[in-house]
């Protein structure tokens, strides 16, 4: 109870302990870390070193610089609709783009390549 101004307060009246109880289980479960089954494999392919230039121009051929299915659907040379990129929906995507710039960066530091062709 609280005395204010020759008035009390009860403050159980105003609080709710089930809900209380509610919010501090439902804050603990947000706090708890989430299992990531991907993750030994996103570190994997973030240590991944380029030893060579061989293996440097085949990541560079075969990761695309930009999404590759992203699409205008024309239909007698109008748009009619529109495929957005779903490269982002990729769980590795941030690994391959990375795994791509490595590579090309080894082409142009080690090698000397020029590397607008894989652009």
């Amino acid at each position: 109870m609280i005395k204010v101004n020759n008035q009390r307060i009860i403050l159980s009246a105003f609080i709710n302990y089930a809900s209380v109880k509610h919010q501090t289980a439902s804050n603990h479960k947000l706090t708890q870390p989430k299992l990531d089954l991907l993750q030994p494999l996103r570190q994997w392919l973030d240590n991944v070193e380029i030893p060579n230039q061989k293996l440097a121009k085949l990541i560079a051929k075969y990761i695309p610089a930009q999404c590759p299915f992203e699409r205008d659907i024309m239909l007698f040379g109008r748009k009619i609709g529109h495929i957005p990129p779903m490269c982002k929906l990729n769980p590795l995507y941030e690994q391959f783009v990375g795994l791509r710039f490595r590579a090309l960066c080894y082409l142009v530091d080690q090698c000397g390549e020029d590397i607008q062709s894989y652009c």
